[in-house]
């Protein structure tokens, strides 16, 4: 038994219906599509991680400034 209770035949069938739907090219262009959306997000989360902890960062440079008067 597959995924779910779904056979690797079923499988295999939905994934050719899809195929012959849609196309190779457009399938490709949409795989590289949420590639992009994927990796924009986590970049977006990243600055907002930076963005959120203005103390830290603040607490860092005036750390620096102090070492160095």
């Amino acid at each position: 038994m597959g995924i779910g209770g779904i056979s690797i035949w079923q499988l295999l069938i939905i994934l050719l219906i899809v195929v012959c739907l849609f196309g190779t090219k457009r399938l490709r262009n949409l795989g590289g599509d949420l590639g992009g959306a994927v990796k924009g997000f986590k970049k977006a989360m990243a600055n907002d991680e930076d963005t959120t902890n203005p103390e830290e960062s603040k607490s860092s440079t005036d750390e620096s400034k102090k070492e160095n008067p």
